[in-house]
């Protein structure tokens, strides 16, 4: 089975057996038509084709595509995208698209109901009800939502330079972050501004995100700006959870780099978290499985088992 992940920065393909055992891995660039650029189609080819490299392709017994972004109007274009790839690597089975929300849930769980919040280029909040989506909230996008992302921890870091900048804010230490980031030279307040609009208007919407680990560091070592950004993001992406209104004692599972990465935004919803009343806290760390898992389940009609699940997901436990 094939399993494909397509984020905004990033797409991964697992290829798994039926027992759970993944026997290839792939990587390409990101694949979301909203914020990443470039073909989909390509990029999804070139994930798939480096997991199959040492495989018989005519093994293939089907696949789950998933991809932020391929929601509603990006359905189509993903879907299309996704059964070229499928036709130009000639592999059997159906190539079946889902979304992103699918493939992070079902990597953080083999149950059928909880909740998913995520927070990586993109951040929402999804509930699930007998495998079924049955609310969910936020993932508009960089440009209209995804509070509490990377994205967004991004962009209002880079306001707040410009405005430490140009004086309507405060100094931050974050005015360094951006010029090392960027490749900033020595120069006037004004000449770095400028500099830094050019940069940051060269980067794909999904790249701004790279710059979220470092207001991270920024708020550790106490800079106030910083902290208020990661503060605010936390209580967002929170607020969104409670919106899609948690069933008491349901498992919640965490996906993204924001969220799984240690940090004042992960420690803060963790703590908040810990205030609600929810079940297990699970985390997603592999989309590409969660999608083989998806595949696994279409292929046998039943219910991924709670060890395949494990082992496939990387929840299994070592032994001894």
């Amino acid at each position: 089975m094939v399993g494909v992940d397509a984020g905004a920065t990033t797409t991964r393909c697992v290829v798994a057996t039926v027992d759970g055992t993944i026997v290839g891995r792939g990587a390409a660039g990101g694949a979301n038509h909203n914020s990443s650029g470039g073909d989909i189609a390509e990029r999804l080819k070139a994930a798939m084709s480096q997991a199959l490299s040492d495989i018989d392709r005519r093994a293939v017994a089907g696949g789950i595509l998933g991809a932020a972004g391929s929601s509603g109007a990006g359905r189509a274009i993903f879907g299309t995208a996704s059964a070229v790839a499928w036709r130009d690597l000639d592999l059997s089975g159906d190539a079946v698209p889902v979304t992103d929300l699918e493939v992070a849930f079902a990597a953080g769980t083999a149950g059928t109901d909880g909740v998913l919040l995520l927070s990586g280029t993109g951040a929402l909040a999804a509930r699930f009800a007998a495998g079924e989506l049955a609310r969910r909230c936020d993932g508009y996008g960089w440009l209209l939502g995804d509070e509490g992302s990377a994205v967004w921890i991004g962009v209002r870091a880079l306001r707040a330079v410009l405005a430490a900048l140009d004086g309507r804010g405060a100094p931050t230490v974050l005015v360094d972050a951006a010029k090392e980031l960027f490749a900033i030279g020595p120069g006037s307040a004004e000449e770095t501004a400028q500099a830094l609009l050019t940069a940051a208007f060269a980067c794909p919407p999904a790249a701004l995100g790279s710059f979220a680990p470092r207001v991270d560091v920024a708020a550790e070592q106490g800079d106030p700006v910083a902290r208020r950004i990661t503060t605010a993001a936390a209580a967002k992406l929170l607020h969104t959870l409670d919106t899609v209104e948690p069933d008491p004692g349901q498992p919640v599972v965490l996906a993204g780099s924001v969220l799984l990465s240690p940090g004042p935004v992960a420690r803060a919803v963790h703590a908040g978290l810990t205030r609600r009343d929810i079940g297990t806290v699970r985390t997603a760390r592999d989309g590409a499985a969660g999608a083989a898992a998806l595949a696994l389940a279409r292929l046998t009609g039943a219910a991924v088992r709670p060890d395949v699940h494990a082992r496939l997901t990387g929840h299994e436990r070592p032994r001894g």
